[in-house]
């Protein structure tokens, strides 16, 4: 199937369509720049928003960025071409951000990787969407994030927080939007894997090599969720305050 054709299924459209109208995300004449990682998650959030540009009654513009890393094992070279046939604009940045925390950090205990990489990506998101004129960027955490994140701000905190669904940034100039804080993971992947989007392998290698906060959180939350299957529901009413407050944004990692 050519990718110009791929049609996201209702099922994930519906809880998008919810998040967007409750945050009230997307807005007449916005510019909104999509954080493009070539996971699952990034690239079914290509596709819904490609998919609303054309259809949804609120006109707006679309493009993505990816920004490499330079972990050896990560090649998100192949999205140049794919994006170029959905006709999306498409920018590419790459920094050693790798060798940045190699050199300067690892040598702290306290130090994470992944808040480091978050922060770095970040600032290039927000040099790029300037440079280009776009007033909306586009990240793709969804709700298991969420809920993980939560965990994470409990357990290791003692702050009740979360992810924000959608927020001005400090600088007062760029939102900040999560168009998939409804959707649950697996729905990512389902659709990824029926209509073989072309997922990047391994899109952070180095989030892998070895057992992290959120992975207990995401193990918890599996075993619990076997026992409650409302578990997620439960959750999503509960954060419903902390996603909503615009008071600034939050990785989740640090």
């Amino acid at each position: 199937m050519s990718s110009t054709h791929i049609k996201p299924p209702k099922l994930l459209m519906r809880p998008v369509g919810r998040a967007i109208h409750a945050y009230d995300m997307i807005r007449e004449g916005d510019r909104i720049l999509l954080g493009l990682s070539g996971g699952k998650d990034s690239l079914a959030l290509l596709h819904i928003l490609h998919h609303l540009s054309t259809y949804a009654p609120v006109k707006f513009e679309l493009g993505a960025l990816t920004v490499d890393p330079e972990i050896p094992g990560f090649d998100p070279s192949p999205l140049k071409a794919y994006l170029a046939e959905l006709g999306i604009p498409y920018f590419y940045a790459s920094q050693g951000i790798a060798a940045e925390a190699q050199e300067k950090h690892l040598d702290d205990p306290s130090f994470s990787f992944c808040a480091f990489c978050a922060r770095m990506k970040r600032g290039i998101m927000y040099t790029t969407a300037r440079r280009e004129g776009y007033n909306v960027l586009a990240l793709a955490q969804h709700l298991d994030d969420l809920a993980e994140s939560l965990l994470m701000s409990l357990f290791y905190r003692g702050q009740v927080r979360t992810m924000k669904a959608h927020y001005t940034i400090d600088a007062g100039d760029l939102r900040v939007i999560r168009p998939l804080v409804h959707v649950r993971e697996r729905q990512t992947a389902a659709f990824a894997q029926n209509a073989a989007l072309p997922v990047i392998p391994d899109n952070c290698p180095a989030c892998f090599q070895k057992p992290t906060e959120r992975v207990h959180m995401k193990e918890l939350l599996a075993v619990e969720e076997g026992r409650n299957k409302g578990l997620f529901s439960s959750l999503l009413r509960a954060m419903g305050p902390a996603m909503a407050a615009d008071d600034g944004g939050w990785d989740g990692d640090d």
